[in-house]
């Protein structure tokens, strides 16, 4: 659809529709109808005029259990949250993926050879990201072409809600619909945004980040199987529980944490691997239990409660999505409380070890448990060691809530978030 086509769809309501299924409200709508408009003129901007443009969205995402276990072939229970990465795209014949997101430099992509490969000097980068999700798509037998995109977002890098992940998805939700006519799954769109972190940014993340942003909604992924996670749908409304859901940025970025995260993995598999087994999930819990003696004198204590966490809370997830299924909150809580305690207390990730002077984390959680006073909940928010808590908040306690957290962390640091219902989608 051309601009003046786009322009005009979204003054007259004609896309009212579609908005409405991923921000919810009119008001919401209404809003991003004026966000729509203005980054449609900055893709005309920075790409040109008289260009067929088509709309995507992908949402960011909390973790609402399982605190690193997805890459122990676990489980976790997460969610698409209404902050999203929104991007205009257009074809364009010269084999180069062009892609300018409002705030960064431009970065451009050669797509031209018959097999695409890591660039050391990208390393960390969003276009190892881009070039990543393109080799992820021509390895697995899709389409590739060129496009130009301009992207908005508000989820925040280092935030906690997965801007990355969100990034990797509307990429791979484009290359989906501009060359493979949707024939690309949600799932396998999320496996792309995987492959591009691990071996082309080199993060050594698990697949539960991805997921969340292209299949949407609340949803218990089991990575048992890992090239086919078993995928189930939770329905729930936090307001009917009179509670909002509140992330905290606290200000921390995960943006030099690299080493850091790698460490949970590879301590992890260090004990798996004792047993023979490249991932928990493989090791029997009594059999692990029974030898934790010889497991501290090889790996070390950290280690060895790093499993500890992941038994805990692998099962976590189970007992959330089953509480909430039977409108049992109070139980939901508690399973919130117990998982942060689990984090806290055995896989350690609330702040950096080489910078024990700084733990935003654990100041946020101690202001939270003040405010609340016994009541809702609060824990780490996604893979920890600076970034985000996750709290959920009675409603009457709410504005005084918002108020302690902004007055330690700055003004806006608590955001309110809803759950979106879809995952990454072709808008128009």
């Amino acid at each position: 659809m051309k601009f003046d086509a786009l322009i005009h769809s979204l003054e007259h309501g004609e896309l009212d529709p579609s908005l409405s299924k991923i921000y919810g409200s009119e008001k919401n709508v209404k809003n991003q109808i004026s966000r729509y408009k203005e980054f449609l003129v900055d893709f005309e901007n920075n790409f040109g005029k008289n260009r067929d443009i088509s709309i995507f969205s992908a949402p960011g995402r909390t973790e609402i259990g399982g605190n690193h276990t997805d890459h122990q072939l676990g489980r976790v229970f997460a969610a698409s949250v209404n902050l999203d990465i929104i991007g205009a795209a257009s074809k364009n014949t010269d084999n180069l993926i062009r892609i300018k997101s409002k705030g960064f430099n431009l970065d451009t992509i050669d797509i031209s050879s018959e097999k695409i490969t890591p660039v050391a000097k990208e390393r960390e980068s969003a276009a190892a990201l881009i070039r990543g999700v393109a080799a992820w798509f021509v390895n697995n037998g899709y389409k590739i072409g060129g496009f130009d995109m301009y992207t908005v977002s508000d989820v925040l890098k280092g935030s906690g809600l997965s801007s990355s992940a969100a990034f990797e998805s509307v990429i791979g939700t484009a290359l989906n619909y501009l060359f493979n006519d949707g024939a690309v799954t949600a799932p396998e769109i999320a496996k792309a945004g995987q492959y591009a972190e691990n071996v082309f940014f080199g993060k050594p993340s698990g697949l539960m980040d991805q997921m969340a942003c292209s299949v949407g909604g609340f949803v218990l992924i089991d990575f048992e199987d890992v090239r086919s996670p078993i995928i189930k749908s939770v329905d729930f409304d936090f307001i009917a529980a009179n509670h909002a859901l509140c992330i905290v940025n606290t200000g921390g970025s995960h943006a030099n944490l690299t080493d850091e995260y790698a460490s949970v993995p590879r301590e992890m598999k260090n004990i798996a691997s004792f047993f023979g087994r490249d991932a928990l999930r493989q090791v029997d819990e009594d059999e692990f239990m029974s030898n934790i003696p010889q497991l501290r004198k090889l790996y070390g204590d950290r280690a060895v409660l790093r499993a500890m966490h992941f038994y805990y809370d692998n099962d976590t997830p189970l007992f959330m999505a089953s509480a909430l299924s039977e409108n049992n909150f109070d139980a939901f809580l508690g399973f919130v409380n117990e998982s942060g305690h689990s984090s806290f207390e055995c896989l350690q990730n609330l702040y950096c070890s080489s910078d024990p002077s700084s733990q935003n984390l654990p100041l946020a959680l101690a202001i939270s448990r003040k405010v609340l006073a016994g009541r809702g909940a609060c824990r780490v928010h996604g893979g920890g060691f600076a970034g985000t808590i996750q709290a959920y908040v009675p409603l009457d306690l709410l504005d005084n809530y918002k108020a302690a957290l902004d007055a330690v962390f700055g003004k806006g640091a608590c955001m309110q978030l809803s759950v979106r219902p879809v995952g990454a989608v072709k808008i128009v």
